[in-house]
């Protein structure tokens, strides 16, 4: 899979291969889907949600610029892969906050990330409304959004630190243009649109519900 990544382009960094190289994806699927956990295409996870497809993971991970020691919020945790794989990039320092709605994902994704030897305290699971950010943590080097959104939550780019970047799929629930915003030391929001995708939607104050 990783291979195949950067012989397509996907992957540019060394780090960030080798933190797709390092989890094993197939530990955050169900039983019945693990055999297609290598392929690049979204998988089922239940309840409605997805795991991204690799590209899609590597994509943002590259465009995420991370680097140990930074603090990091994910809003929409789903199966915890795609928080594993930040995790390996800041650790000697740095945390993972991710955010899930669906409660029994919350539980499976911790279950997940410890399975696949996740220390605790590299990754913080929280069972929510990730569109309202985690205000007590805050703020953040980074934040991502894995799923649609309407528009980035402001209270995301509040929580956002000066300087900072923050990723999001942003458009209407079928389809959406993978948005980054750069928070500038001063605090001025520049936005870059990174193409198209097609996530499903965040749900809680500022998404879709």
């Amino acid at each position: 899979m990783v291979q195949r990544l950067l012989r397509e382009g996907y992957l540019r960094t060394p780090a960030v291969a080798q933190a797709m190289r390092t989890v094993p994806r197939h530990l955050f699927l169900p039983p019945r889907q693990q055999r297609l956990a290598y392929i690049d295409s979204p998988q089922q996870i239940g309840e409605g949600q997805t795991i991204s497809a690799p590209h899609m993971v590597a994509m943002m991970l590259e465009r995420l610029e991370l680097a140990p020691g930074q603090k990091v919020l994910e809003v929409g945790g789903g199966s915890g892969y795609h928080a594993a794989c930040v995790a390996q990039l800041v650790r000697h320092g740095g945390k993972v906050w991710s955010i899930e709605y669906v409660k029994s994902l919350a539980e499976r994704s911790m279950a997940n990330l410890r399975s696949a030897g996740i220390p605790d305290d590299d990754v913080v699971v929280v069972a929510g409304d990730g569109s309202l950010g985690l205000e007590d943590a805050a703020p953040f080097d980074r934040i991502f959004i894995s799923c649609a959104a309407p528009e980035v939550p402001p209270p995301l780019l509040r929580q956002l630190k000066a300087p900072g970047i923050l990723l999001a799929p942003v458009g209407s629930r079928q389809i959406q243009s993978l948005v980054r915003v750069i928070k500038s030391p001063e605090g001025r929001l520049t936005r870059e649109d990174h193409g198209g995708c097609i996530f499903v939607p965040l749900r809680g104050k500022y998404g879709f519900d």
